[in-house]
């Protein structure tokens, strides 16, 4: 498999990647034109935010399963395509926390006592003590705007700076803000309308694109300063132009930007702006921890040990995937099955999670039913990333639930599937440690084996029916190698599930269609 380093990386990436068994082609600055052409052959594509897999690039790719971003931000990647085309995408938020949150203590620093404008008027012969006066950090009010790994860090430091610490983010919950010593408030005016200093901390998307405009520094303490040390287009650059120039904002230290580098440079241009050119991650450690990341990642998704900090992915540690995986080959087969057994438009996924499966990552068993759903008609490109988008497109409606109720099993999964004409539903646990088998089809009791070739009878319950079955596929020199048969009364209706060791032919599965208690007939394949 190959894996492409598209930016420049340490060394050590190649070397992880090499001794996973990985063949490594590193080719910095590709333009789109060369970049779709190399991407038609690798596995696997590590960047850092040079690179844009845009939908044209990612279109291109012909084997591409997993893209990795050696740092936090995706914006570099189109997501959405690559979810549409089965692509898992990963980024690193650990490797450079500590450097971003130390990088944004700099810059408050630097900020609150002219460090850059007083050097640079040093440089020049002045001596200008007076008009470099700044302001002590102790006792002001820090708002932080994003709770997450970052935003955790630059208050763990500014407590230590003796700063009060408020912040805000809807998913923060009390322990986490209590063991940061930071003060949440209810809604972002709250922090806006207290904060001496601001610092954002979120990622770019629709909600916080110009989430800082004119009407928030509007709301804002007169003599306010900002730092963005987290994504260009968080804050308005015009809007925060207007409100330095106006006084109200006393100023700002920019670490990203709109455009990178910035064409308009009349912000960056003004006194009382600080910048640094996207330097957030860039120590030696942190480059050096993002590139070991990356690649650890990048190999244990191509070897099949599964996705570490994917963002289109239901989120899950490697042990969790281990312990998962029966239920996660259960949960596809049950798929399979049921679509293979029914001959209609699906308008609706009924899911029930009985007993200790309730109580597990239980949306990655859901996207595993979807993917066994949606192969037998669209067997490229489905897989965990794209299933739930590919389902969505076609209009089927999911709908999951958890019992903690006591059944028959320690763990039971059900599966509805509802069309204009009825409905059809399987049941399936585990067996053992890994033998997923299916023990009700329609409210008959089975113990169906979930082997590659499966014939389904439904019929009448009468005697010499299962002789005539054998008689038949002998003939053909079909071996059975394992049988269930169900029924809800004696006479009445029956299904038998027969698990045989080759496909039979067309011709013998319409003699068994022509027998006179077979109501229909249907060959399995999974």
């Amino acid at each position: 498999m190959l894996v492409l380093i598209a930016d420049d990386l340490p060394d050590v990436c190649n070397e992880i990647l090499q001794n996973a068994g990985l063949e490594v082609l590193k080719k910095t600055g590709l333009k789109s034109p060369e970049l779709e052409a190399v991407i038609k052959t690798c596995e696997g594509v590590i960047v850092r935010s040079n690179t844009k897999l845009t939908a044209s690039v990612l279109e291109k790719s012909e084997k591409l399963q997993a893209v990795c971003r050696a740092g936090v931000g995706v914006d570099n990647i189109d997501v959405p395509a690559a979810t549409k085309k089965g692509i898992v995408v990963m980024n690193t938020p650990a490797g450079n926390i500590v450097s971003t949150a130390e990088h944004t203590i700099a810059m408050l620093c630097s900020l609150s006592r002219f460090i850059p404008q007083a050097c640079a008027s040093v440089k020049e012969g002045k001596w200008e003590k007076k008009k470099f006066t700044g302001m002590q950090l102790t006792g002001k009010i820090l708002g932080i705007i994003g709770l997450g790994r970052v935003g955790r860090q630059v208050a763990k430091r500014a407590a230590a700076l003796e700063m009060k610490v408020i912040g805000y983010d809807p998913f923060i919950t009390a322990e986490i803000s209590s063991q940061y010593n930071i003060a949440i408030v209810k809604n972002l005016d709250d922090l806006l309308a207290q904060a001496d200093y601001i610092t954002l901390h979120v990622t770019l998307n629709k909600e916080t694109k110009n989430l800082l405009a004119s009407k928030e520094f509007s709301l804002m303490k007169k003599g306010v300063q900002i730092i963005n040390c987290a994504r260009g287009g968080v804050i308005s650059e015009k809007d925060l132009y207007d409100a330095i120039k106006s006084g109200h904002v006393a100023g700002a230290a920019l670490d990203v930007f709109e455009e990178e580098p910035p064409k308009d440079t009349k912000l960056v241009q003004l006194e009382q702006v600080i910048a640094t050119p996207h330097l957030g991650a860039s120590t030696e450690e942190a480059q050096f921890a993002v590139a070991v990341e990356a690649a650890e990642q990048m190999a244990a998704a191509l070897t099949g040990k599964g996705y570490k900090n994917a963002v289109n992915l239901s989120p899950y540690s490697p042990e969790e995937y281990t312990n998962l995986k029966p239920y996660l080959v259960l949960a596809e087969k049950m798929g399979s099955f049921l679509t293979q057994l029914n001959s209609e438009s699906i308008q609706t996924l009924d899911i029930v999670y009985t007993g200790e499966i309730s109580n597990k990552n239980i949306r990655i068993i859901t996207d595993s039913l979807i993917v066994g759903l949606l192969k037998p008609s669209l067997e490229e490109g489905v897989n965990l990333v794209s299933a739930p988008t590919l389902l969505t497109e076609r209009g089927i409606k999911v709908n999951v639930t958890t019992s903690s109720s006591s059944c028959d099993f320690s763990s039971l999964v059900t599966a509805k599937i509802s069309t204009a004409n009825g409905e059809t539903v399987i049941s399936g646990a585990v067996f053992g440690k890994n033998e997923p088998r299916l023990v009700d089809i329609n409210g008959y009791g089975v113990e169906a084996i979930l082997n590659e070739h499966i014939l389904v009878l439904f019929g009448k319950d009468k005697p010499g029916f299962i002789g005539q079955i054998g008689s038949l596929l002998g003939s053909k020199n079909i071996n059975i190698a394992h049988m269930t048969f169900g029924r809800k009364e004696i006479g009445g209706n029956t299904i038998s599930i027969l698990n045989v060791d080759a496909v039979p032919p067309q011709d013998c599965l319409k003699e068994i269609n022509r027998l006179n208690h077979i109501e229909g007939v249907y060959l399995i394949h999974l």
